[in-house]
């Protein structure tokens, strides 16, 4: 049977037999809930939001107007949902929003008098707006910058849309009536809200590729922190007198025995041995201080 509007007679009832308690109508059978036209799902939500608050739940009877509900304004989470499009997947979207509707149903309160959509439309979007603030960013950033990073989104589509080209920095901030380095700010920041793998192939395009960017990752250069030992002893060296740095140099850089040093310079081994000793605890603590 296809969808049935609220006004027909000959639509079967849901409600336990001998009528609904406390006066309440009893509901109509909608085999399509999702195919009601928008105008009659006004009419119908007014309906089931009445049967709802005086069933028992946990119901059969409770479950399938709850249910119904859901299903008859989804629209009003696509319509929600729109407006987040550029922030990523549409189904995760709507299914998110769908929990706010949800939330809707749950605590709206017929004394309320107002309209359904204007109580559950806040609803939604405040579920999806949670939902991009604490699940989806890779890298947390702060909230001005998520906001910004949606913002960019749009103008860019809306510039490359009128200008036949990607936007530049100065044209997005003009557009958006901010400065440049927040414009940068943003773009930077929007890099954090996805985060590849890294067997992902670097043309992003052949799964097959044998070049990852895991196989592009760097490491650690083991020679790195000689060269920083060597940058910071330099000035050291210059602090010692002219005598000592020569003995370091014969030792350390053209690599002579002790005994062959002290008949470079003129004087004993165990002279030469003292020299050194001293000269290397000097340079040794000078670099711990």
């Amino acid at each position: 049977m296809t969808a049935t509007s609220a006004t027909d007679t000959k639509a079967a009832p849901v409600a336990e037999r001998g009528g609904a308690p406390g006066g309440a109508p009893e509901l109509p059978r909608i085999e399509d809930a999702s195919a009601v036209a928008p105008r009659d799902a006004r009419e119908l939500t007014k309906l089931f939001l009445r049967r709802l608050a005086v069933l028992e739940e946990g119901t059969p009877e409770y479950q399938y107007a709850r249910n119904t509900l859901i299903e008859m304004n989804l629209s009003l989470v696509r319509y929600a949902a729109k407006g987040f499009r550029h922030s990523g997947d549409m189904e995760d979207i709507v299914q998110v929003g769908t929990i706010g509707l949800i939330k809707a149903i749950d605590r709206f309160e017929l004394s309320r008098e107002v309209e359904f959509a204007s109580f559950a439309v806040p609803y939604v979007t405040g579920e999806i707006k949670r939902f991009f603030r604490d699940a989806t960013w890779a890298v947390h950033v702060p909230r001005r910058l998520q906001e910004l990073r949606v913002r960019l989104a749009k103008a860019r589509e809306h510039l490359s849309t009128r200008l036949g080209r990607e936007a530049t920095v100065t044209e997005l901030a003009e557009h958006l009536g901010t400065g440049e380095e927040e414009i940068l700010e943003g773009l930077v920041a929007a890099n954090c809200y996805t985060a590849n793998s890294l067997d992902v192939p670097t043309d992003g395009v052949d799964p097959d590729s044998s070049t990852t960017y895991a196989d592009l990752l760097g490491e650690e250069d083991p020679a790195l922190e000689m060269v920083e030992n060597v940058h910071a002893l330099a000035p050291l060296l210059r602090g010692l007198d002219e005598r000592d740095r020569n003995i370091i140099a014969l030792r350390f850089g053209r690599e002579l025995s002790q005994a062959e040093i002290g008949a470079e310079v003129g004087c004993s081994q165990m002279h030469v041995s003292r020299l050194l000793s001293r000269a290397l605890r000097r340079l040794r603590e000078n670099m711990l201080a």
